[in-house]
């Protein structure tokens, strides 16, 4: 039976802890917050304010990290150097540079495995679209569209600060709401080539972080990338996420995949699970990743989203915003430059 613990109960510790609590190989014993007021919130745990406290405490095969993204490196690092695997929630970290240091003690403890959840990945609409693609039957990947268009009002950074400042998110719209979308174009262009982007803010909240993101990218294999989130839509719009094949055009949306001839017609292939309630964004496949990174402990496996695989969506980021900066295209090899 693995021992877990959930360091951070905010939003989406509430779609770990169901997963943690259903899985019959696994036991939640202890979970950490620094707000006292949620020591009940979680019956039958050990709860503590100070997550080194709890490491040294408890005996734990698998902490997850349910934190701000200033505190994932460091509460990371610090399950690592106590030998506990962990599980770590999106963004890998607050930044590029930031993610190469989680690469580096990654590499430096390959005893210790370091889970990040892109549980979009194992969506059931996105693993029959990888299916296709491999199958080879439609061709070459051209073209991939990725587009966010969410809804988020000045309350939701009133409510947690930390998600308006640079030196706690690290950024707004790119590596909060639509890294997911950024790490699956990646995942199915492949290498890139070069990235150009701009980022902005549509609406003034008076924060730090870009509400608004776009970019084209080239893919080292010829395939284009068109990449847009925004967080100054009106509604939650469902994410657009589409691959052009020298064959066939395969468009996810509204949890659906399907398939359009020459002449536009559709044909649905595959629907994924929906996650009940109005975090519909979530996803459904959270249970799903943990229970195979679980898997992956049990029986000293590979087969899970590694750090240096989550690590390209944060040089995608860094890229875009350079880019912006500088209003020029930039050439993919953040990593090599700064090694």
């Amino acid at each position: 039976m693995l021992k877990i613990a959930v360091i951070g109960l905010g939003d989406i510790s509430k779609i770990h802890i169901p997963a943690i609590q259903a899985n019959e190989g696994a036991e939640l014993v202890a979970v950490c917050d620094i707000e006292e007021s949620l020591k009940d919130s979680v019956a039958n745990v050990n709860f503590y304010t100070n997550y080194l406290e709890m490491l040294e405490k408890e005996t734990l095969d698998c902490v997850h990290i349910c934190l701000p993204h200033h505190l994932h490196y460091p509460a990371t690092k610090a399950c690592v150097e106590k030998g506990v695997h962990v599980f770590q929630e999106k963004p890998l970290a607050r930044n590029a540079e930031e993610g190469l240091a989680l690469v580096k003690l990654e590499e430096e403890n390959k005893k210790i495995k370091i889970g990040v959840s892109f549980q979009n990945r194992v969506n059931e609409t996105v693993e029959r679209l990888r299916e296709i693609i491999d199958s080879g039957d439609y061709g070459k990947v051209t073209g991939i569209k990725g587009l966010v268009t969410w809804h988020r009002p000045k309350a939701y950074y009133d409510v947690k600060p930390w998600r308006g400042k640079m030196e706690y998110a690290g950024g707004g719209v790119m590596i909060n709401q639509s890294i997911h979308t950024l790490d699956l174009m990646q995942l199915i262009g492949g290498e890139i080539s070069t990235i150009r982007g701009s980022i902005d803010n549509l609406v003034d909240h008076g924060y730090e972080v870009e509400d608004t993101a776009s970019a084209s990218i080239q893919f080292a294999n010829g395939a284009t990338g068109l990449f847009f989130a925004t967080n100054a839509n009106a509604i939650n719009s469902s994410v657009e996420f589409q691959v052009v094949l020298e064959k066939g055009k395969f468009t996810i949306k509204d949890s659906i995949l399907t398939s359009a001839d020459e002449s536009g017609k559709k044909v649905e292939l595959m629907e994924d699970m929906k996650l009940p309630g109005s975090k519909f964004y979530y996803g459904a496949s959270h249970a799903k990743l943990i229970n195979q990174f679980y898997t992956c402990i049990e029986k000293d496996l590979q087969d899970y989203i590694h750090v240096k695989d989550a690590q390209v969506s944060m040089e995608m980021i860094h890229a875009i915003c350079r880019s912006s900066e500088t209003k020029k295209e930039v050439i993919w090899g953040y990593s090599n430059e700064q090694r």
